[in-house]
């Protein structure tokens, strides 16, 4: 199996680098070929800019949308693994799927009815959030993000999703909660993958 990570966090000692890092020591244990694109490290431009839709008007795709494109069609599973700012993921990952999962690749519409173009790839998210997990609960946080991602993106796209997990109060639990969380990350690798 092929799972391409894509990683969005700034901070390369942040807690979601460690989940990275844990994600892909268990998937390549299991015998998957696994790679890692490290959105900050790569510099990815997020903006969706004029000169994009006019090359897609043209039938060009940008080099670098097209590179992004390329891990996407290798990938059997793709992992999201990013953290929770204002309810959403980062900016730089949001402009990732606005320029990356585009018209023609990741969907299209005959008839007025969208069809996901990227149907038999499975995708698994890790999210991490400064807010406890009973909080965001509570609120409907979970469930909220959990249909956003589902409806909103993934399955509009043909992509099955596997599974969303939240390791939340990530900066105020010690470091054996940590611990935890890493093992529960390997954990759904080992059952998911």
């Amino acid at each position: 199996m092929k799972n391409l990570i894509v990683y969005a966090h700034p901070n390369p000692k942040s807690f979601c680098n460690a989940i990275v890092e844990s994600i892909v020591k268990k998937s390549e244990e299991k015998g998957n070929e696994t790679k890692v694109r490290d959105l900050y490290k790569l510099n990815f431009n997020p903006v969706l800019s004029p000169a994009d839709f006019e090359s897609f008007g043209k039938g060009q795709i940008p080099q670098d949308i097209k590179e992004e494109q390329e891990y996407i069609e290798w990938a059997d599973v793709i992992t999201f693994v990013y953290p929770i700012w204002w309810a959403e993921q980062p900016a730089i990952l949001k402009g990732y799927i606005d320029r990356v999962f585009s018209y023609g690749f990741a969907y299209k519409y005959e008839n007025g009815v969208p069809q996901g173009l990227l149907e038999g790839k499975k995708v698994i998210t890790f999210n991490t959030s400064g807010t406890s997990n009973d909080q965001y609960e509570a609120a409907g946080m979970h469930d909220a993000m959990k249909k956003m991602n589902k409806q909103g993106i993934f399955s509009f796209c043909g992509l099955e999703v596997l599974d969303q997990v939240f390791f939340g109060s990530v900066p105020h639990v010690d470091d054996e909660v940590r611990k935890s969380y890493l093992k529960e990350a390997e954990e759904k690798i080992e059952k998911l993958l």
